[in-house]
């Protein structure tokens, strides 16, 4: 076997030398030749000895053209096995704005001042809907962009396309986020006399017992995927949530399982929501026997009158309709998950217990992200500071 490394003449006279070397394989499984040119012998064998080396212990990046739009193909292609079609729609809406402002750059090329400056981007000019055009994304949603950018980053750190994790520790300002506070106070979860006066102003609605699910801490998809004859045992007094019809992009309704394997759980029905699941039922019933052929008889329990299935949209807006004519404060509907999830954590229900009842697995998450007390929730703890200072009745123990 002759030399591998050859000495090139250039037509000025100036000497160069290069070989090749075998570089294993590209990113789509080509087999990949590396050129070494240098001005020294001694620098080619030096390259050329680096190359095998890195090579052999898995280190070795092979030069590539891959754009970062066409990592973020290779990244989708590679989870679609394992996401629903609901989260698919909210990778690729995250990924919209990755490929507008880097998508025909090289993977390659990319650096961590390119990430940074598209933070700024998505946080000053970003934004293609849901306000002003030309506007900034909100921290929250450049939270999950960014997201997305490292997981892609992270394949291609998995299929040594690139070396390191440009995004990895790219952050959010935290001025931006203290910022977002103060211009976006989201309104507080109802407490316990809010709920109250909702479901006494509710008694007379026709969907009063799919709005009692949703105040027993059921999110808005779960309440629209029960089914009368697999889901609700009203002997047993007991639901099963194993299913869920929610919505792509508020339009589209999607049926699929819970959203994890802890979400697929079996709830008691406390007294007043069976009662009214009861009455529910027969009110359908009723409707039924009126329209009879008309009636579509989806099986479905969140029905409207003709027996049609209701998506999630319809319930929320229903029950802010209800908010407005009863005077209450305008919540998200997803937030009766919270004042739930508060008031039973407040009233001592157990975190294992409180997490199950939520469908997670993980108490603590449970907790920092659903439980919130008010000062209403606080009088017990003045209950026991009187105690513990030695105050009672207003007066200091031992006073006369």
């Amino acid at each position: 076997m002759g030399d591998p490394i050859k000495k090139v003449t250039l037509r000025n006279g100036t000497v160069r030398w290069r070989t090749m070397v075998d570089a294993g394989k590209d990113a789509d499984g080509r087999r990949k030749q590396l050129t070494i040119t240098m001005d020294t012998r001694a620098e080619v064998v030096a390259e050329r000895a680096r190359i095998i080396n890195q090579r052999r212990t898995g280190q070795l990046i092979v030069p590539s053209k891959m754009t970062v739009g066409q990592l973020l193909d290779a990244y989708m292609i590679s989870k679609e096995d394992d996401l629903e079609e609901t989260t698919v729609d909210g990778y690729e809406n995250r990924l919209t704005h990755i490929r507008a402002r880097l998508g025909s750059m090289r993977v390659q090329e990319l650096t961590d001042t390119h990430v940074e400056e598209f933070v700024t981007w998505l946080l000053t000019e970003a934004r293609r809907r849901g306000g002003p055009k030309g506007t900034g994304l909100r921290p929250s949603t450049v939270d999950g962009v960014l997201g997305r950018l490292r997981a892609a980053l992270r394949y291609a750190l998995r299929k040594k396309i690139v070396a390191q994790n440009v995004a990895e520790f790219v952050t959010v300002p935290r001025k931006a986020r203290k910022q977002d506070r103060r211009d976006n106070q989201r309104e507080q979860p109802w407490g316990v006399v809010e709920v109250k006066e909702f479901v006494v102003g509710i008694r007379e609605d026709r969907l009063f017992a799919p709005l009692l699910l949703s105040c027993m801490g059921l999110r808005p998809a779960e309440v629209a995927g029960l089914r009368w004859a697999e889901d609700i045992d009203l002997e047993a007094g007991a639901l099963d949530i194993a299913n869920t019809r929610t919505m792509i992009r508020n339009a589209r309704v999607v049926e699929k399982d819970t959203k994890s394997e802890a979400g697929e759980r079996t709830l008691p029905l406390p007294e007043p929501v069976r009662l009214a699941l009861m009455n529910f039922r027969l009110l359908q019933e009723a409707e039924q026997a009126q329209l009879g052929k008309y009636y579509l008889s989806s099986g479905y329990v969140f029905v409207d009158e003709l027996g049609q299935a209701m998506s999630p949209r319809q319930l929320r807006e229903h029950a802010y309709r209800l908010m407005a004519k009863l005077g209450l404060r305008r919540v998200r509907l997803y937030d009766a998950r919270h004042s739930c999830l508060t008031f039973l954590a407040v009233n001592g229900v157990p975190d294992v217990i409180l997490a199950a009842w939520a469908g997670h697995t993980n108490a603590s998450f449970t907790k920092k992200k659903y439980v919130h007390p008010t000062a209403a929730d606080m009088g017990a703890a003045v209950t026991h500071l009187n105690e513990l200072l030695g105050i009672a009745d207003g007066q200091p123990e031992g006073a006369a």
